[in-house]
């Protein structure tokens, strides 16, 4: 057990962040970059926040990011630092783990402690089965999952500093930002997810789908094909290794099949409720209600009966 340091550039994650952090750790620090608001934020959960305030360090520049990060580490002390499993995170984690000569886990869902070993627990083989797997070199750097921990509380003990930091001269520079058009959907944060495959005969049953999940106060979610193939539906809602990993308290999946591509996006939903006409299929070992049926005939009875 030791200093452990944490950050992202999203609150939420970071904050999530601190949770994990906080079972394998003595002391938990954090380490904002240009962002006042969120140091505040996350010293109000009771950790120590080390604010970098240096208006050319430009976040879309994740070396430089890494650098500062490095340093925050080397000031606190900290042999574990624990990153968000999103783009930004695992890029930076790539260019820490050679700064600091640490070893590295990706994608961790859980983490613990055995005889001051640090232990991940983490999907493994595309997903197929789960590993407990250990960093062997004293410096570590875990990639968390997002909403793999709870985010922290508030707590006392919080505190903020200023720290500097040296970076080089900036290889990205921000020249103009544009909002990006695209579905804005977060499927992850949902508590209910409606999950279509390619059982789905189409858009006017596309549509009812959206009614159910409006209904039941959730959202639309499906597996890759029709985002990639099909194109009914955005990348933003695609289940799955190649998607997204959600653990919402409802998942109703409806016409899919469940292979294991698919199954590591939506194991860890509360309830699982299938809608299949294959009694057969993978998706019913791991659902909690099965029913076997034509998913399109269902969802036209549940978008009038609802």
């Amino acid at each position: 057990m030791a200093n452990v340091l944490v950050f992202s550039d999203k609150t939420r994650l970071a904050a999530e962040l601190i949770t994990a952090a906080e079972t394998i750790g003595d002391a938990v620090w954090a380490v904002t970059v240009n962002d006042e608001m969120q140091a505040r934020e996350l010293a109000s959960y009771g950790v120590k926040v080390l604010k970098i305030d240096v208006p050319e360090l430009c976040l879309a520049d994740t070396a430089a990011v890494a650098a500062a990060i490095y340093q925050a580490a080397e000031h606190a002390a900290a042999d574990t630092v624990l990153l968000a499993a999103n783009r930004a995170g695992k890029e930076i984690a790539g260019r820490l783990v050679q700064m600091m000569g640490a070893g590295c886990l990706a994608d961790v869902k859980a983490v613990n402690t055995d005889k001051g070993e640090i232990i991940g627990v983490r999907n493994a083989l595309g997903g197929a089965t789960v590993a407990e797997q250990v960093i062997k070199t004293a410096k570590k750097v875990l990639v968390i999952s997002p909403k793999a921990f709870s985010p922290a509380p508030q707590g006392p003990g919080g505190s903020m500093e200023d720290f500097s930091v040296n970076v080089k001269t900036p290889r990205v520079k921000v020249v103009e930002t544009r909002e990006k058009k695209v579905e804005s959907v977060d499927i992850e944060a949902a508590e209910v997810l409606v999950v279509v495959g390619q059982g789905l005969d189409g858009m006017e049953t596309l549509a009812q789908a959206e009614d159910v999940a409006q209904k039941l106060n959730g959202e639309v979610a499906c597996s890759k094909p029709l985002a990639t193939d099909k194109k009914w539906l955005s990348e933003a809602r695609v289940v799955g290794i190649s998607g997204k990993i959600c653990q919402p308290e409802l998942a109703v999946i409806m016409g899919i099949s469940g292979q294991v591509q698919f199954s590591v996006g939506i194991r860890d939903a509360k309830t699982i409720i299938t809608v299949n006409n294959d009694e057969n299929a993978p998706i019913c070992e791991m659902s909690d209600y099965i029913l076997t049926a034509d998913m399109n005939q269902v969802l036209a009875e549940l978008s009038k009966g609802l």
